[in-house]
């Protein structure tokens, strides 16, 4: 489970709050609600608005193009989402800095699409040098950094890198549940992640505490048909799947699928991920796709 991070840079012109910005507020609240489909045309107006009155080079116009492209890379639509993610980075080195923080936004998402596409060599330089801005901008206990952590952990984890991975998950909670809050979604994702590498290691005493608890969190800061409580759901069965334990794995697998069907469509890659884990414990085996 990835950290999204949407609208970072409203207002740094200093000016009034354009149409663009109130767009971009919209945008993030439809995003956090997981309301892909309406976000869409919001942050594409957006867009519109910010280059006819700002120019295609302003860092408001950097901020709607991180936003449609996080839209598209939260959907899977890949392709779409790169020329989006590039051109704001582009446009934040140039007019803001390449050690800002809006700049290690857009760093970050580049680096978070390269992993979505499997592209692991382009995306870990990418996620070590948003953690190097952000460490210098807010510190090492700051949640932005927290983030970059866990960020670069699920990067390792994924490669198999689970010496790397760990001590960054751990560490990434700490910080979190100190500056968040015990119950916040971001601590949630920690607990996901953390749980998450401890599984796939065998360690399935270790983990299932660890995802109760994120799946408790979601449910209740989220709601129960968040795509994030799907997360929980999805992998809290995964385990049960690996153990043998069957009958507990299939009605969270099945609500799962219901939820990601709904926010993201039946098409989408982890939608048919979670579809195969079910259809893989029907046939007597056991699941192996995990969802981040």
């Amino acid at each position: 489970m990835r950290y999204a991070m949407l609208a970072l840079a409203l207002s740094i012109c200093g000016c009034g709050v354009t149409l663009a910005e109130t767009l971009n507020e919209q945008v993030e609240r439809l995003f956090d609600e997981a309301k892909y489909a309406e976000a869409e045309p919001l942050a594409k107006q957006s867009l519109e608005e910010s280059i006819k009155k700002n120019g295609p080079d302003h860092p408001q116009t950097a901020t709607s193009l991180n936003n449609l492209g996080e839209l598209y890379r939260t959907v899977g639509m890949y392709d779409l989402a790169e020329p989006l993610h590039k051109r704001a980075l582009a446009i934040r080195e140039k007019a803001l800095g390449s050690d800002h923080p809006h700049t290690a936004t857009s760093v970050n998402n580049l680096g978070a699409l390269y992993e979505n596409m499997g592209e692991y060599d382009l995306a870990e330089p990418l996620c070590k040098r948003a953690l190097g801005i952000n460490e210098k901008a807010f510190g090492r206990d700051h949640p932005r950094t927290a983030t970059d952590l866990n960020n670069l952990a699920v990067l390792y984890k994924i490669q198999g890198k689970y010496d790397l991975a760990e001590p960054l998950f751990k560490r990434s909670l700490g910080i979190n549940e100190k500056a968040l809050g015990r119950d916040h979604p971001g601590t949630a994702t920690d607990l996901n992640n953390l749980a998450e590498l401890y599984r796939v290691q065998g360690k399935y005493d270790l983990a299932e505490p660890l995802y109760k608890r994120a799946l408790a969190i979601c449910e209740k800061a989220l709601g129960p048909d968040h795509p994030d409580t799907a997360i929980s759901l999805n992998n809290l069965g995964l385990l049960y799947a690996n153990q043998g334990k069957y009958s507990l794995a299939e009605p969270l697998y099945e609500r799962a699928i219901a939820i990601f069907e709904k926010s993201l469509g039946v098409d989408h890659p982890t939608t048919i991920r979670l579809r195969d884990n079910l259809a893989d414990l029907q046939n007597g085996g056991k699941a192996k796709a995990t969802v981040q």
